[in-house]
């Protein structure tokens, strides 16, 4: 039924939803339904195909989709006559959109987004694409052809949509009961194997890896940091170097205003797509954290400030949560909001301040942002530095202080005047796993630079989370908000108990720990595949789709099952529970045939592995929290790259008593001489206590 705004623009249903992508569909002219019984129902009681349209309220092409077929009244006319039309949020509903990306790539041999789905009233897809234009254009068919011919196939060919749906669910009958790839080795092998291919993939000229476009992919820096730390091999500390400093110099890292965008489009770095993901910003905090705490180099501490700085700035809630995103486009342009024309800066700043800014980020007459479609210059330009500080600090004959402090003044500077602009659109969803990977990063960024408000702000967002769903209903839902529900999935569970352990490391509360443990029983108890091992993305409850999903890959962020793998190395150790890290064998097994064949694929779930063949290390520190001597060894822990270890620490009184129920191993750890004692047990062997920080580092770093 149609409702009004005070406007007088006619509404769909998606007026009444609150994912912030079916809200800028709520005005088209196309009779959109949610996700729901009630499409699902009219398209079977009005026999009906049904078009289902997947997307994020940041995805350039989505919007470009919308403006270009679904705000228009002829093609909304031949949708609503002969479809039910269904839109999607991706971000929302990851169970949906995880089932038919993998349709569309086992059609196409490819997917991406907006994700277009014809299929019949019983959920079985028959034609699979991404964007499609309006009118057939350069081969492509379009919509007003497209849908008018499967119309008329669904009303007098019938039988041609029974073969084709037939073949589909044939097909992915036979990928749900086949048995997983043959079980192979993961060993020292697989993970040189895994080096070798991101050594040879790596663009020696650019940093990176591959060609354009080219993605972030901090997981791979992450794994080659723990590779570096394992084999001593310096060319792959020097990949990530390389790469972490090529990034944060180019266009893809917003010079002003701070953050990664998505992705370059060019294999330089220089033109991104200008979108902003929070789980971006997560993941490459964590890379640049490990890359200070291993090199000791300012300038990945000072990326992983400017980072935050960000997230607190423009992607925190009034309530500590974490937004999801932010949008490509501004005033319907991709870029405009992040780019400069030379006359610009000319006017805003003094001449000599001009001639440095211009210099240092490579401003041209000409521009170096090329327009999307006649990819002519368009005289605006995308900040990027191409030459170090010091060298410009000589050329214009000032210290390299100086040079610092004017770049900063002209930043803060151009900031201001970049703040009046149209400011592009935020999805102001809270993900329950894009905000645990959030607290994750945030902990592990407070160890590593000592700063107090990451930890703060960690607490702040896994408290709203906690308190939002968890505390109220005894379950996680996707969403934090108390609007809607929706069922939690793996990830959810298995990034927000990372968040939890990294959160308990970072404040040695037992409560997170405590909750952690509760979540990943509850994990263990509800999506685990008793057959085969490994877990599914959604719960042994959860709505029935084509085939139940289960995924190792390690795409844009880490799959659920390398995160769960982690977590659960680390919390049997932390534990001693060996019922744990006997079920991450079970994994590690389950999924080593894929992994092995091409162990590129999955650098996150082999940094697990990475820990399980060691060395790793268990620190137990027996003090008081509060005391010089407790806080000096744990600066010591946390200054330095070691990843493959847990840490406790267990206090006197009530709070040791808790800890000694999680781990019954620590009953008897106790202080030497009323001193901080660390314990420290090494590839699974134990050391005398010592109540020396130096002494307890030599221990970790011991070969044997």
């Amino acid at each position: 039924m149609k409702t009004y705004d005070n406007d007088n623009r006619k509404t769909n249903r998606l007026i009444h939803e609150k994912s912030p992508y079916l809200l800028q569909h709520a005005y088209n002219p196309v009779d959109w339904y949610p996700w729901g019984a009630e499409a699902f129902k009219k398209a079977k009681d009005e026999n009906k195909p049904i078009f289902l349209s997947i997307g994020y309220s940041t995805c350039h092409w989505c919007h470009v989709m919308e403006r270009e077929s679904f705000e228009h009244q002829d093609l909304a006319n031949i949708m609503n006559s002969n479809f039910v039309a269904i839109k999607v949020d991706r971000e929302e509903r990851p169970d949906i959109d995880a089932v038919y990306m993998e349709v569309c790539q086992a059609m196409n041999g490819n997917g991406g987004w907006p994700l277009t789905i014809i299929m019949t009233p019983k959920k079985v897809p028959f034609v699979a694409a991404t964007y499609m234009p309006k009118e057939s254009v350069l081969g492509r068919i379009g919509l007003m052809e497209l849908l008018p011919q499967i119309n008329e196939i669904w009303t007098k060919e019938h039988h041609k949509i029974d073969e084709q749906t037939s073949m589909i669910r044939s097909h992915f009958s036979e990928r749900t009961t086949k048995k997983p790839m043959a079980k192979g080795t993961i060993d020292d092998n697989v993970l040189d194997l895994a080096f070798k291919h991101l050594e040879d993939t790596f663009d020696e000229d650019n940093g990176g890896f591959g060609n354009a476009p080219k993605f972030p992919s901090p997981h791979n820096l992450m794994y080659l940091l723990r590779y570096w730390n394992r084999s001593g091999d310096k060319r792959a500390l020097e990949i990530v170097e390389r790469t972490l400093s090529a990034m944060k110099s180019g266009g893809i890292y917003d010079q002003i205003g701070f953050g990664f965008h998505r992705y370059s489009t060019d294999s330089t770095w220089l033109v991104p797509h200008f979108e902003k993901m929070l789980y971006d910003q997560g993941m490459l905090a964590i890379a640049y954290s490990e890359a200070y705490q291993a090199t000791g180099k300012p300038e990945f501490a000072e990326t992983v400030r400017e980072i935050f700085d960000y997230i607190e700035r423009d992607m925190t809630s009034p309530e500590g949560g974490f937004y999801c995103a932010e949008d490509a486009d501004s005033e319907g342009v991709e870029g405009k909001f992040y780019v400069w024309d030379i006359d610009e800066i000319r006017e805003i700043l003094e001449e000599t301040d001009a001639k440095l800014f211009i210099n240092h980020f490579n401003v041209e007459k000409s521009g170096n942002f090329l327009d999307e479609s006649t990819r002519q210059r368009t005289g605006k330009n995308i900040l990027h530095i191409k030459t170090s500080p010091d060298e410009i600090a000589r050329k214009h004959n000032i210290t390299i202080e100086e040079f610092e402090s004017t770049i900063e003044k002209i930043r803060q500077k151009l900031f201001k005047i970049r703040e009046k602009r149209v400011h592009p659109s935020k999805d102001d969803k809270i993900l329950t796993d894009w905000n645990g990977l959030m607290i994750a990063s945030l902990a592990i960024a407070s160890r590593a630079l000592g700063e107090q408000r990451y930890t703060d702000m960690a607490k702040r967002c896994a408290d709203l989370i906690l308190t939002s769903t968890y505390m109220r209903t005894g379950s996680l839902s996707h969403l934090c908000s108390e609007r809607t529900e929706t069922p939690a999935f793996l990830e959810d569970h298995a990034f927000l108990i990372w968040g939890l352990i990294e959160l308990y490391e970072t404040t040695f509360e037992t409560s997170y720990l405590n909750t952690a443990l509760k979540l990943n029983e509850y994990l263990l108890d509800n999506y685990w595949d008793d057959e085969n091992s490994g877990f599914y993305q959604t719960a042994n409850t959860s709505e029935s789709l084509l085939f139940r999903k289960k995924e190792v890959y390690d795409g844009a962020i880490p799959s659920g099952n390398s995160i769960a793998f982690s977590n659960l190395i680390r919390l049997g150790r932390m534990t001693g529970n060996n019922e744990l890290g006997k079920k991450a064998y079970e994994i590690m097994t389950a999924f080593s045939g894929t992994i092995s064949a091409i162990p590129i694929g999955y650098t996150q779930f082999l940094s697990g592995v990475n820990f399980i063949l060691g060395p790793s290390s268990e620190v137990v520190i027996a003090g008081d929290l509060n005391s010089e001597d407790t806080k000096l060894m744990l600066s010591q822990l946390h200054k330095e790259y070691f990843p493959n270890k847990v840490v406790m620490v267990k206090p006197s009184g009530t709070e040791g008593n808790a800890i000694t129920r999680i781990a019954e191993y620590t009953e008897n750890i106790v202080m030497k001489d009323g001193k901080a004692t660390a314990y420290v047990c090494r590839d699974l062997s134990c050391k005398e206590p010592t109540t020396d920080p130096e002494k307890m580092m030599q221990l970790l770093k011991a070969k044997k």
